[in-house]
């Protein structure tokens, strides 16, 4: 069992999620509570599966960490997007829409439900594969999204940890587009499905095995490379829930000869306090 559990781990959590996402629609819940407890559901199957199967025990995050990715998750994750979201629609959304620009036909509407939330996956880990690679190699975009490497352990919360002008910059990516483009709502919701369940396990200290989905998933094998503290080795797996630009563009890797040993930053002085996070892109 020891050798079979790590390959159950991920199509456990993923299945459970989009099962529950659709028994709830099925019964007539609302959009937002149907999103929103497999989430809720999600956190907690990955939060006992990391205390029964840890991947490393050094990963088990302190107290102080813990309060710290909570704050990221409560400010950053769950009051930000609303906010971003309503003003897009009044600033941006409405003015264009009162255009009346043939941005919707874009948008293949016609189509299945499940099949536009593929086709939303492809486009935004493309999209956002760009500007994670950017945020590599771009002094200014690197400052923002240090906040995020600055963790020396993964495990599932750190999912949370971005700088919020990180997160707007992402939401103009995986959100405005589509929300101009007048995709269905369903499809929006099946994205952040994704989205949030596979951070989760991107990030998470449990024991996995993946094999072949590594070449397909954003996988926690190859994401835990791009947390590694060398360069050479953290500058790749860009993607989110896809690999495939990754592969597509050269920046995959999954060495076999050796394992992670340090993660996090080269700068031994980095803030680790909520607040100082927020205010270490702006200084020197």
């Amino acid at each position: 069992m020891k050798k079979v559990t790590p390959w159950l781990h991920y199509p456990l959590v993923m299945t459970s999620v989009f099962i529950l996402f659709a028994l709830l629609q099925s019964q007539g819940v609302s959009l937002i509570a149907s999103t929103y407890l497999p989430i809720i559901m999600a956190a907690s199957l990955i939060t006992i599966l990391e205390i029964q199967f840890p991947h490393n025990i050094v990963w088990r995050p302190i107290f102080s960490e813990l309060k710290i990715d909570l704050m990221f998750m409560t400010a950053v994750q769950l009051a930000l997007p609303p906010l971003v979201s309503f003003t897009f629609i009044y600033l941006l959304i409405q003015p264009i829409s009162a255009l009346d620009l043939p941005f919707s036909q874009i948008w293949p509407h016609t189509w299945p439900i499940w099949a536009q939330a593929m086709v939303m996956i492809l486009v935004v880990d493309f999209l956002r594969y760009w500007l994670h690679r950017a945020a590599h190699t771009n002094k200014y975009l690197w400052r923002l999204h240090a906040v995020h490497h600055s963790v020396q352990q993964l495990y599932w919360l750190n999912t949370a940890r971005f700088h919020p002008l990180e997160k707007i910059l992402q939401m103009m990516m995986d959100s405005l587009p589509f929300l101009i483009m007048g995709v269905n709502e369903q499809v929006l919701a099946l994205y952040y499905l994704a989205y949030a369940s596979n951070g989760f396990l991107q990030h998470a200290n449990i024991q996995f095995r993946f094999g072949p989905l590594n070449y397909l998933i954003g996988t926690a094998e190859l994401h835990r490379w791009h947390h590694s503290r060398r360069p050479e080795e953290s500058n790749a797996n860009y993607g989110n829930n896809v690999i495939v630009w990754d592969l597509l563009f050269g920046t995959w890797f999954l060495p076999k000869d050796r394992n992670i040993n340090t993660l996090g930053l080269l700068e031994a002085d980095y803030p680790k306090t909520f607040l100082g996070l927020l205010s270490a892109p702006f200084k020197r």
